[in-house]
């Protein structure tokens, strides 16, 4: 008698959309997870990445690996001067995306708003 062979589960239908979505899409799967869901570890596709905290300020971090793209996201810090720190300390859950030094993306609330460096940096949609 034959054994039968080991399927691996069914990827989820988050992930899956995470392989065939653009990266603002990605973006905003991984704000979701992160504020929404409150989970530890950060799934892309197939791959997950651990979220982690800053030492000082205890903010949200992780690694978002997108094709040949690597960015970084970091929680909105609610003590600084900025608009979106004001946003912040109104209770708005904020996460800025960096791509080799530069914000190019704040994701406010599950919404994705690109700043001018992700066209500069030839950023894909």
């Amino acid at each position: 008698m034959m054994g039968r062979a080991e399927r691996s589960p069914a990827p989820s239908r988050a992930a899956a959309r995470a392989r065939s979505s653009g990266l603002g899409e990605v973006l905003v799967a991984v704000w979701r997870q992160i504020f929404a869901h409150g989970v530890a570890d950060v799934t892309v596709g197939r791959r997950r990445f651990a979220a982690g905290f800053t030492k000082t300020q205890h903010l949200r971090t992780v690694k978002v690996p997108y094709r040949r793209y690597r960015l970084f996201g970091i929680e909105q810090n609610p003590r600084t001067s900025s608009r979106w720190a004001t946003l912040a300390r109104q209770g708005k859950r904020i996460m800025q995306f960096s791509y080799r030094g530069r914000y190019v993306a704040n994701v406010c609330e599950g919404e994705l708003y690109r700043y001018p460096a992700w066209r500069a940096m030839n950023l894909p949609d």
